[in-house]
């Protein structure tokens, strides 16, 4: 399913090439490796393909659960705040463990029949485990 969204949707994810490495109820887990299409002149993972990792790890619930659901799903990100903390030398792990709250959000949304926002959080690690950055992703959910 990552792979045919960054196939026919969203190309930069399919340049990207994030690989899913778990996905359940609560977590969602996604790894970028650090590689010429991700990299910056510092030799550390670009901007870019952070935004790519929030966005994926973040996004990833709402399909999720609509594909549990049996529905289908309007969903886009209303807006991000970031903290670098350090650069990112090495591939990276970007873990939400905010499932709930998308499932939620989605549960409200089919009562109320309109769209829902909330803030779900993103970590980005190195293979260290050291925190790189942290990501507030305003998630925006409306159930067809």
């Amino acid at each position: 399913m990552l792979f045919l969204l960054g196939l026919t949707k969203i190309p930069i994810i399919g340049y990207v090439k994030p690989k899913l490495i778990e996905l359940n109820d609560e977590k969602a887990r996604v790894k970028i490796k650090l590689r010429r299409r991700s990299k910056n002149h510092l030799n550390s993972m670009y901007f870019g393909a952070l935004a790519v990792g929030a966005d994926v790890a973040a996004g990833l619930h709402a399909f999720y659960f609509a594909g549990k659901l049996g529905r289908k799903v309007s969903f886009a990100f209303k807006g991000m705040s970031v903290e670098f903390l350090m650069r990112a030398e090495s591939d990276v792990i970007f873990s939400s463990n905010d499932g709930a709250i998308v499932g939620a959000a989605m549960q409200e949304s089919m009562e109320k029949s309109s769209r829902v926002n909330k803030s779900i959080s993103v970590v980005a690690e190195n293979t260290q485990g050291e925190v790189v950055a942290t990501f507030d992703m305003i998630v925006s959910v409306r159930v067809k």
